[in-house]
């Protein structure tokens, strides 16, 4: 079968490696050559999906599409030419457009009646700034203080394309929950790991969440869930604060760093349950059958120095490869190549229990530190934390 990836960057990487792992050809599609994902598709186009015609006859061959990217008139020509060459895409116009504004996203969960930060100026400070309509970390400002915020120079700052709430402390989670007409399968839980910037530079399965909070934690996704009317899938981050889990943000589209984990924990692949979502019209779907220990983490490094950090690392270091036993790990998605001195890595190790893969990881940071003389090791998180 063959995949259409509409984008290469962090989201197509982690569609086109789900999408190989279930066997699928993938046809990457970007306006940009040298994409992280470029490197290890089936084939790649180089085009502006904006320009219709040549979008017409390039997909016409592709079985399924998926996008990755969030580029709205990308994803509206996308959309428009998907339909009328009648192949499936994994999209849910309506549940997106919710999740891709933090305002809309936030009168979804005051209406089901989710527990979400405090907004400011009801609460003291610190606080949080996020742009609505941004994704992840990108746009989001930590204040300490008035002084902090009158120093801050962004003109619209404040207004209605702003959320500012409470800055809360504590354990940071994900879930993603699938399916269709009113039928939904939350999968795993899993922890988000911070740096400095409040980028996830590590995931881990299983989570360390409690199974009651879990359990609550996956009642309130899939409430969010149904009432989307979601067809496909949303994936839900929230915090835990003095005991009580606090939704941060929904995306209802295929997420990066948190479906290669859960794969690698449970063997559920969501770009294959995706396609069977939207090229079969099923929502039955499968249950966990195993939970295995997982560490995704992210690297870089130069001379004399290794720095674990947020996923932002890996978007400019050009095309990356998937290479199995690297340096110990169990699959690594990277940029090295031998002789190259600067080079990025996605490094994944997997043991029975989640202390074994840790273990495992921080064997393979030293195999690394060794074989490149490694000086400084550098493992940021938030000031704040």
């Amino acid at each position: 079968m063959l995949t259409a990836v509409v984008g290469g960057k962090l989201q197509g990487v982690e569609a086109t490696y789900l999408a190989q792992k279930a066997g699928w050809d993938v046809l990457l599609l970007d306006k940009i050559t040298d994409v992280p994902a470029s490197g290890f598709c089936n084939s790649f186009v180089q085009i502006d999906v904006r320009q219709k015609e040549d979008l017409r006859r390039i997909i016409k061959r592709a079985d399924f599409i998926i996008p990755a990217l969030e580029n709205n008139d990308a994803i509206r020509a996308l959309v428009q030419e998907a339909d009328s060459a009648g192949i499936p895409i994994a999209f849910d116009c309506n549940s997106y457009g919710v999740s891709s504004s933090k305002i809309e996203s936030n009168r979804v969960f005051s209406h089901i009646g989710a527990s979400i930060p405090r907004p400011w100026p009801e609460c003291g400070f610190p606080i949080v700034a996020k742009p609505s309509k941004s994704s992840g970390s990108e746009g989001v400002h930590v204040f300490r203080s008035e002084d902090d915020i009158k120093a801050f120079e962004m003109p619209d700052f404040g207004g209605d394309s702003w959320v500012i709430q409470e800055f809360v402390r504590g354990p940071s989670y994900s879930l993603e929950v699938l399916g269709m007409d009113g039928r939904y399968l939350p999968l795993q839980v899993t922890d988000l790991h911070m740096d400095a910037y409040y980028d996830c530079k590590r995931v881990t399965a299983p989570a360390s969440l409690p199974r009651g909070l879990s359990s609550t934690f996956e009642k309130i996704s899939v409430n969010i869930a149904r009432t989307l009317n979601l067809k496909g899938i949303i994936d839900v981050e929230a915090i835990l604060n003095d005991g009580k889990l606090k939704v941060l943000e929904i995306d209802a589209r295929l997420p990066s760093q948190t479906p290669t984990t859960v794969f690698w924990s449970t063997g559920l692949n969501m770009v294959k349950m995706l396609g069977n979502i939207f090229m079969n019209h099923n929502s039955l779907l499968p249950e966990l059958k195993k939970t295995t220990g997982v560490v995704y983490e992210h690297i870089a490094v130069s001379p004399g120095l290794l720095e674990i950090a947020g996923e932002h690392i890996m978007t400019g270091s050009g095309p990356l490869k998937v290479v199995r036993d690297f340096f110990g790990a169990d699959e690594a998605i990277t940029s090295y190549a031998e002789g190259r001195d600067h080079w990025v890595a996605t490094l994944i190790t997997e043991e029975d229990e989640l202390l074994g893969a840790e273990e495992k990881i921080t064997a393979v940071i030293e195999t690394i530190r060794k074989r490149f003389r490694i000086e400084r090791i550098v493992d940021s998180t938030p000031e704040l934390a």
